[in-house]
């Protein structure tokens, strides 16, 4: 029998997969727990449409990261932070200040976690990080420090 599996099955394959299984395997362990459905011509159909739509949807989500990605790349960030003597910062800058920065003066938000910065920021100047936005795109960011 062909089924369509609808979650990862360890031994058959990944959710998507069209694959022949037993009879009793299928109508007495797949079917009843919910992990495939009986590969008819519709549900194959729906199983093609849905492929589309998730292709379509990624397509989307990559081309707005592009997109992201060449607004951050033209951005100068300027954070502010209180100095001691010598120029050195009380701490040092890290990506959730960076991402505060983002959303007041760019309104602009951005997840902390997509922000890094390689080495800790604790002197005045110009720095760059990486924002990763998407599995494929990522953009580099000009942050300059400032006095208070």
């Amino acid at each position: 029998m062909k089924v369509i599996l609808k979650e990862d099955v360890k031994a058959l394959g990944k959710k998507g997969k069209v694959c022949e299984v037993s009879d009793g395997y299928a109508r007495n362990f797949l079917i009843p727990r919910g992990l495939a459905v009986e590969a008819t011509q519709g549900n194959v159909q729906d199983l093609v449409h849905k492929q589309k739509q998730e292709e379509l949807r990624k397509q989307k989500e990559k081309q707005a990261a592009l997109d992201l990605s060449q607004k951050i790349e033209n951005m100068d960030i300027i954070v502010k932070v209180k100095v001691g003597e010598k120029g050195r910062l009380f701490g040092s800058v890290t990506n959730k200040e960076i991402a505060e920065v983002l959303e007041k003066e760019y309104q602009l938000k951005l997840d902390k976690r997509k922000i890094e910065v390689k080495e800790p920021i604790k002197g005045l100047g110009e720095y760059q990080v990486t924002v990763k936005l998407h599995f494929e795109v990522t953009a580099n960011l000009k942050i300059k420090i400032e006095a208070q």
